[in-house]
């Protein structure tokens, strides 16, 4: 029997249930890739200012798309409940999802989205407004009930509401967006497609249980080892950009150069190599992080 006490005592096991239902919301949330993009929309802001952001406007800022993430993840939860539910890989979330409620994570999703739009209307400039309301709604929406679910390609363009916090973090500073700006937007949509093909590899049996037409359930796994081999090849040249056109010094050519040789050889290793496609995702995070990192100190660093 659950202990109760009266007047302003607390209700052990409402306390209990109410922190349950408060760690389920912040699963569904997707917590991950709501800090990951957050942390492109500083690198963004920094390419901007040629340095480190106010803090006022750069705390509004990254609360702006790091609220919208989360309430976008969450209706991308409620949206794919059918598909997940026979998934293993995400069995945690939707149960989660199960204890907030389709009603209550509605309500939290949009709550999210509102206050995020709210603050940037009322702090920011319309052409960081605009690109993150197309943030929420090619993700959200376009995403999740069209490109996910209709062709293998799907992940190209649904990476662009990935990358778009990069284009926010940069228009709040500056609302003409330059060319370095455009430049490590593309890069993140670029690194997005062989990051995601690496976990449908992982998955890929999950994904055909599901009905969800991923690229090696649709064409193949050799072609999908291809794909995502030149992509990741690709992103080396790309991010050598950054430096090669002034933007960046040597010291964060060095890094990139770094990282992108680690990254290729973990997928030539990991997956054309190997089947061990687990390890090949850790470390495109722990690539983009990185690249996203030095950015963000190579140019602060030469600004002071």
């Amino acid at each position: 029997m659950e202990p109760v006490t009266v007047g302003a005592r607390a209700v052990p096991g409402r306390e209990s249930r109410s922190e349950g239902v408060a760690a389920s919301a912040l699963l569904i949330s997707k917590p991950g890739i709501a800090g990951g993009v957050t942390l492109a929309g500083l690198s963004g802001m920094v390419l901007a200012g040629r340095g480190l952001p106010p803090a006022g406007l750069g705390f509004l800022c990254l609360a702006c798309i790091l609220m919208a993430a989360a309430g976008s993840a969450v209706i991308n939860g409620i949206l794919d409940r059918e598909i997940d539910s026979r998934m293993r890989r995400v069995a945690a979330r939707t149960e989660a999802l199960g204890k907030v409620g389709n009603r209550g994570a509605l309500l939290f999703s949009l709550v999210l989205i509102a206050c995020s739009l709210a603050l940037s209307v009322r702090f920011l400039n319309p052409t960081a407004t605009l690109l993150l309301l197309g943030a929420v709604a090619g993700y959200a929406l376009l995403y999740t009930l069209y490109l996910k679910r209709r062709s293998p390609y799907g992940t190209v363009p649904g990476g662009i509401p990935g990358a778009l916090p990069v284009l926010i973090g940069y228009a709040a500073i500056e609302p003409r967006i330059g060319a370095d700006g455009f430049l490590l937007f593309l890069l993140m949509l670029m690194w997005q497609p062989p990051h995601f093909w690496a976990l449908a590899l992982k998955c890929q049996e999950e994904y055909r249980s599901a009905g969800v037409p991923v690229l090696p359930v649709a064409l193949g796994e050799p072609y999908t080892k291809i794909l995502v081999f030149l992509y990741a090849a690709a992103l080396l040249p790309l991010s050598l950009c950054l430096w090669w056109l002034g933007y960046c010094s040597p010291y964060f050519a060095a890094a990139a150069l770094i990282l992108g040789g680690w990254f290729l050889f973990s997928c030539y290793r990991n997956i054309v190599a190997t089947r061990r496609f687990g390890k090949a995702f850790g470390a495109s995070v722990l690539y983009i992080l990185g690249l996203l990192l030095a950015v963000i100190v190579d140019v602060s660093a030469r600004a002071g």
